[in-house]
């Protein structure tokens, strides 16, 4: 493995009355690609918001260590500015916030991203042309009215202008036309060769992953991780899918 840049460790976590994951251990070593797989319920998008920090979920034991910096106990804020980005299954909208007004106070924030307006708005502009997406869309509300594909290429949009260490992709390609799909996988694609951040994708189209060099892929069953194995395991879930992989999750019920 290269450099460990994401180190979780016997992360239990749960809303106040469920407990959802149990004891999950996860490195990813930096520019690295994991795959994160499981059935319905499984507890992969509560993972990939445990680790950005969404206070919906407790950690009751267990610690997260990101770039050698804990930050079990951080705000999301913080771990944003430390390099770590997260997609959302249904971006939010945020009426009254223009999507460029939002784009440059984020980048503001981090230090190696400051740059000129005139700069800014080029950047913007560029990668926005690369995916295809209108750019009158950054004169309006973030995510207002914006379809499912459209808000899937915002956060491509983001991902490649925010360029960050780790990038925690849940069922981006969710939803997707077959347009779109090739947009945002042209997204990831140019994230990879551009910023050579690491990926964990959360994902049950794996069409999605043609593109991308597998390092690892993973099983969740129930809040616990119960398979390892490298990108073949991709194949043999698509062929016999998760079934078998029940009876090594010690715990019962579902997760989220």
């Amino acid at each position: 493995m290269a450099d460990t840049l994401l180190d979780v460790s016997g992360i239990s976590a749960g809303t106040e009355d469920k407990p959802i994951l149990h004891g999950v251990d996860l490195k990813v070593g930096a520019g690295e690609t994991h795959v994160l797989m499981g059935p319905n319920g499984a507890g992969k998008s509560t993972l990939g918001h445990v680790i950005m920090g969404d206070p919906t979920y407790k950690v009751t034991s267990g610690t997260i260590t990101f770039d050698g910096q804990d930050i079990t106990e951080l705000s999301p804020d913080k771990r944003s500015l430390a390099g770590i980005f997260l997609s959302y299954q249904a971006p939010v909208e945020v009426p009254g916030v223009p999507l460029y007004s939002f784009l440059r106070s984020i980048s503001q924030m981090r230090p190696e991203l400051k740059c000129t307006a005139r700069e800014f708005r080029r950047r913007v502009g560029a990668i926005a042309d690369e995916l295809n997406l209108d750019q009158s869309f950054l004169m309006r509300e973030l995510n207002v009215g914006f379809s499912g594909g459209e808000k899937k290429k915002i956060e491509m949009l983001q991902l490649l202008l925010l360029q960050p260490k780790l990038a925690i992709l849940d069922e981006t390609d969710s939803g997707l036309d077959v347009d779109a799909l090739a947009t945002v996988s042209h997204g990831i694609q140019r994230y990879r060769e551009t910023v050579g951040g690491a990926l964990i994708m959360i994902t049950h189209n794996t069409r999605i992953l043609e593109r991308l060099t597998v390092d690892r892929t993973h099983v969740m069953v129930k809040g616990h991780l119960v398979a390892e194995g490298p990108a073949s395991l991709i194949d043999d879930i698509d062929k016999n899918g998760f079934e078998r992989f029940g009876s090594q999750a010690a715990g019962e019920g579902d997760a989220r």
